[in-house]
């Protein structure tokens, strides 16, 4: 089954971290990265440009409403995403755990809903 790791954690945090320790992160992140393309559970992933560089596109009455930024004020933001293949929930747990950002953030998993692509007409 697939699931969605999504890595929340304060960008303004981030951006003041000492060079060392966002060096440090980076590595981490490559190492874990490395590690879940080797075991065959990684299926994609990309760190996301800060939230300022967001827009929010509602349509309401049929026309389209673009907003800078991401939809709500919060204390996390979303700053990058794994999708991977894993066994169940608990094994999707016990990845996203290892994800460095889950020490001074948080990581949501969601498992992705299986379409019938063949009542989709794909």
């Amino acid at each position: 089954m697939q699931y969605l790791l999504m890595i929340y954690q304060n960008e303004a945090e981030y951006a003041n971290m000492r060079p060392a320790a966002g060096q440090q992160m980076t590595a981490e992140y490559q190492t874990f990265t490395q590690g879940i393309i080797q075991s065959g559970n990684f299926k994609a992933g990309d760190r996301l440009q800060p939230t300022t560089t967001a827009t929010t596109v509602r349509v309401r009455d049929g026309k389209t409403l673009t907003t800078d930024g991401p939809f709500a004020e919060t204390r996390e933001q979303l700053g990058g995403y794994y999708l991977v293949e894993a066994k169940d929930l608990d094994a999707a747990i016990e990845i996203a755990s290892r994800i460095p950002s889950a020490r001074i953030g948080s990581i949501e998993v969601r498992p992705i809903w299986v379409y019938d692509k063949s009542r989709i007409g794909a």
